[in-house]
């Protein structure tokens, strides 16, 4: 945040008080106007520095810290039009680990979404103090014409924490919703299927799936992921590290097999479920966060079999698809999460300088709901 003078500049203030001998009340009338209001506090500002992370190299295999940059960008005084902001809470999402290889060069600031808050604007369509949903990437601070924010709503409830905009009540939620919605199409009384379950996105489909009627089946890297499963509605949880057969595990959940397979995850683990759907199943391909790291690439099972004799419709999607709709699902999730309807956890890491940490870490399943990290 821009800061007034301190130090030797505050001995000196901006006329040069310390060489000419003004004394403080001659000092203030410098910086009033002529009804003797105080001009605007950004007169008084130093210019903004701003940390960013870069991509220092594109990852091989799993990212490092090596493979990121901190560095630091003074950012120029406002135009016209623009507003200053301060990144309060930054996501870090498995996306981002295929995107940057696609859309990213060595160098570039790394990609992402923050909760920020305006800090000064010459804007007038955004006042100081308003919180947005921003798409500026790893950075603490930025100036922004106002095109690519997104207010968080009005109705937004105080008591709720306004990380969840970037979670349950946004991106990874949203994708949810219309994963389930438009691309599974679930009914009353079907059975889905959900791995990842204990993430950002798959918590949010199972609570949705159970919102709809349907019976929820979810699978978890840990003990205590299970547990969370079951406490938050899903009928039947597992822990996929410890079972001795994937396959006799979804048998077991789900004897009857399944109708909708929501799968953020790929890998054997679609292979296999793949052979547990009914006929005229649905499975929604979210992610294939099992294969983003990976340096050479898997050899997965043949799908056609099933695929053909169950009349199984298997769609990829990204939820960008719906952006005309965003308001829409934002206004359903955030009443079922006051409502109680959708519960939430997340994983917060303290400190920007701990960002490549909390990245890494959510690849590696350490996160319980959704990772965020508080600036």
């Amino acid at each position: 945040m821009r800061k007034a003078p301190s130090g030797p500049d505050r001995q000196r203030g901006a006329g040069g008080g310390a060489r000419t001998g003004l004394n403080g009340s001659t000092l203030l009338s410098r910086f009033q106007n002529t009804k003797g209001d105080l001009w605007p506090c950004c007169l008084l500002c130093r210019m903004v520095t701003a940390k960013v992370w870069v991509l220092k190299k594109h990852f091989e295999g799993f990212p490092k810290t090596s493979d990121f940059d901190l560095k630091k960008i003074e950012l120029p005084n406002l135009k016209d039009g623009e507003l200053l902001l301060e990144s309060v809470f930054l996501s870090v999402d498995p996306y981002m680990r295929p995107y940057s290889r696609r859309d990213m060069k060595e160098g570039d600031i790394m990609i992402g979404t923050q909760v920020a808050r305006i800090v000064e604007s010459k804007n007038p369509a955004f006042t100081v103090g308003d919180f947005v949903v921003a798409r500026s990437g790893w950075r603490t601070h930025f100036i922004s014409d106002g095109k690519d924010l997104q207010l968080l709503p009005s109705s937004w409830p105080e008591s709720l924490p306004k990380s969840l905009a970037l979670g349950t009540v946004g991106m990874p939620g949203l994708t949810a919703y219309f994963g389930l919605l438009e691309v599974c199409k679930i009914k009353p009384g079907e059975t889905v299927l959900v791995n990842a379950a204990a993430g950002a996105v798959g918590s949010v489909v199972g609570q949705l799936a159970k919102i709809g009627g349907c019976k929820v089946v979810g699978c978890a890297g840990s003990d205590d992921k299970v547990a969370y499963l079951k406490e938050i509605g899903f009928d039947e949880a597992f822990n996929y590290k410890t079972v001795t057969s994937l396959d006799e595990a979804l048998r077991k959940a789900s004897p009857d097999g399944y109708d909708c397979f929501f799968d953020n995850v790929g890998g054997e683990f679609a292979s296999i479920a793949i052979s547990h759907m009914r006929k005229y199943g649905r499975i929604a391909v979210c992610g294939a966060i099992s294969q983003y790291n990976d340096s050479v690439p898997q050899k997965g099972a043949y799908i056609q079999i099933p695929m053909i004799f169950k009349e199984l419709r298997m769609e990829g999607f990204i939820v960008s698809r719906w952006n005309n709709r965003w308001e829409e699902g934002l206004k359903a999730l955030l009443k079922w999460v006051v409502e109680g309807k959708v519960k939430y956890h997340e994983q917060v890491t303290e400190g920007f300088e701990n960002m490549p940490m909390a990245f890494i870490g959510m690849l590696k399943g350490e996160n319980l709901g959704k990772a965020v990290v508080k600036v």
